[in-house]
């Protein structure tokens, strides 16, 4: 039997909000060893020596090919596709017609002709649909990540060195200098005699590499790297770890995509229902696009470029000038998240589950923040940073309400408690934070993207 499409389910539930809140897909998978020592300290070595990350298994790839390539990304992308020549990435962005965000993943250009677009399965989908219905003439070739994927191993393996010792455990395992290579540009190393290519990259922040190449070649590459790595401290790290990086750089990894307007009702009845995702947290409104955010309100604004036509742009336009939020770090007050702790062990109903090092139980996790008693914002991933010893989340607010020291309180917990398998029967609470930055890490603020 075919699988229900999402304008199917949101017809029979009766709201995209019932069908999103219990929906019983996974929240997210990453399919490697959750730790290979402890979280802890595998958060700890990409600042401190060098720390190894698995990429291989957890995302999708959409390989892009054909003479009208460019023009589809063109077309859908809010960034500048000027001097986008091969060897260079970029996170790609699309909005739909009002401007509100669907999406964004890493869009590589490999060769003339040839992208590899690698991210959550959202803009994937997305652009799949749009070659559907649009007529462009190109190719596409689709690598879904190892849970969704029907057999067999990925096409690529992706490996990513980050830490202050990742320069010199490349120039150790190459043999030579590495070049100077800009953020976000790519360069090849020779590793176990295997051709590597590599995005200058750093998910916290820290120098590093994202190397890719062929699954078959991938262990070879992965022995190298492990036994050259000793002498620099090298540290394998697992899902736990690899899945809080994103606090650090600020980087939101999922909101709510704006696909649920009249307009976009044939890409609803395309979508599966199981393809997007369930929805958590504790902002409840029964009105879907209270959810949306635009590029601007994420941090996305220095990659919207007016240079080309796309969708959205006279939205975006309009909206350019007159941000209404900003992204924020929110710094949980510790004695409130030991209070959520502590009630797992006291009579009556505790609070929800507070999971380390990454406490989201849903795809799109959205909790409502407040300010007296007012909502001013939402709250969109949250978890613990050893390395800061605090508790944080990425926090889109008011702009009234966005300077750093303002105090705010996020509601943690569902009212009432969805069907969600990750749910379990609980209470909400209030949890103080302050805003800070995004990045939180002052390093990380000042360096993330420098050349």
């Amino acid at each position: 039997m075919a699988a229900e499409s999402l304008e199917a389910a949101i017809q029979r539930v009766g709201s995209a909000v019932g069908v999103l809140r219990d929906s019983k897909v996974r929240p997210h998978t990453f399919p490697v060893a959750p730790e290979f020592t402890n979280w802890r300290s595998e958060q700890k070595a990409w600042r401190t020596t060098c720390a190894l990350l698995d990429q291989s298994h957890h995302m999708t790839d959409l390989f892009i090919s054909g003479p009208d390539g460019l023009r589809l990304l063109s077309d859908f992308g809010v960034n500048s596709f000027a001097n986008f020549t091969p060897g260079k990435a970029k996170q790609y962005v699309a909005v739909n017609q009002d401007g509100y965000f669907i999406g964004d993943a890493i869009l590589f250009h490999l060769e003339d002709g040839l992208f590899d677009l690698v991210g959550h399965p959202t803009v994937a989908n997305w652009l799949q649909y749009n070659v559907e219905v649009g007529g462009y003439d190109v190719t596409l070739e689709r690598d879904d990540n190892s849970y969704d994927r029907p057999s067999g191993p990925p096409k690529l393996y992706r490996y990513e060195l980050q830490g202050p010792n990742a320069v010199p455990l490349l120039e150790k395992l190459t043999g030579e200098p590495l070049p100077h290579v800009r953020f976000f540009n790519m360069t090849e190393f020779v590793i176990a005699g295997h051709r590597v290519r590599a995005l200058r990259h750093g998910m916290a922040g820290m120098p590093g590499f994202e190397m890719f190449g062929p699954w078959a070649e991938g262990e070879e590459v992965l022995a190298a790297i492990l036994a050259a790595g000793a002498e620099f401290g090298l540290v394998r790290a697992g899902a736990k770890a690899y899945s809080t990086s994103n606090l650090e750089s600020a980087w939101i990894p999922t909101a709510v995509p704006a696909i649920f307007g009249p307009e976009l009702r044939g890409y609803r009845e395309w979508l599966r229902v199981d393809s997007l995702g369930s929805l958590g947290g504790s902002m409840n409104s029964a009105d879907i696009t209270d959810y949306y955010v635009t590029p601007y309100d994420i941090g996305y604004g220095h990659v919207v470029k007016f240079d080309h036509e796309f969708l959205g742009r006279e939205a975006l336009e309009r909206l350019a000038g007159t941000p209404r939020r900003a992204k924020v770090s929110l710094v949980w007050n510790p004695d409130d998240v030991v209070s959520a702790v502590r009630s797992l062990q006291e009579p009556g109903l505790p609070a929800k589950y507070i999971e380390m090092p990454k406490a989201r139980y849903a795809f799109f996790q959205v909790d409502a923040v407040l300010r007296d008693g007012k909502q001013v914002g939402m709250s969109l991933d949250v978890g613990y940073i050893a390395n800061e010893r605090a508790f944080i989340s990425l926090a889109t607010l008011d702009l009234d309400c966005a300077e750093p020291g303002t105090e705010v309180t996020v509601l943690w917990g569902e009212e009432p408690n969805s069907a969600k398998p990750a749910v379990e029967e609980h209470r909400q609470i209030e949890v103080r934070a302050t805003v800070a930055p995004a990045p939180y890490v002052r390093e990380v603020r000042e360096s993330y993207r420098k050349s």
